[in-house]
């Protein structure tokens, strides 16, 4: 059942004046937002892409190949990790957020594709035959 609009006003007050009172719990609670955990596992990837960038740069500009190869892996690893962190944070947006600790499931296409048509591939295609002989199709 939702709050009322002076419910929700009294627990408003009631947030703001804790968190006014007691710091350390206020950063707790926003802490344990997983929106804001990945939001700043996001803002720490661009950081290492602008390193990565500019660890490429000093190696061209260097003539130091290993610094720039490094400076490529750099940029790789994190532009990697900003798409992870951008998708989890994404889906945690949209409410579909696993147990703490499991990894998102996702289906393969050709899980999806059993599901769909079950059977094995001759009785589907001793199917369609039957159909096609009965002008189903």
């Amino acid at each position: 059942m939702p709050l009322s609009e002076h419910e929700q006003r009294q627990l408003e007050q009631i947030e703001q004046a804790l968190y006014r009172e007691d710091r350390r719990l206020a950063r707790l609670v926003r802490s344990s937002d997983p929106r804001v955990h990945y939001r700043r596992r996001v803002a720490e990837a661009l950081v290492g892409l602008a390193l990565g960038a500019a660890m490429i740069a000093a190696g061209i500009v260097l003539a130091v190949i290993g610094l720039a190869v490094a400076g490529f892996v750099v940029l790789l690893l994190c532009g990697i990790w900003a798409l992870n962190s951008w998708r989890q944070m994404a889906t945690v947006a949209l409410g579909a957020v696993p147990a703490a600790g499991q990894p998102i499931k996702r289906r393969s296409r050709r899980s999806r594709r059993a599901i769909s048509q079950p059977g094995t591939f001759g009785e589907r295609i001793d199917e369609r035959w039957r159909r096609r002989q009965e002008g189903d199709i």
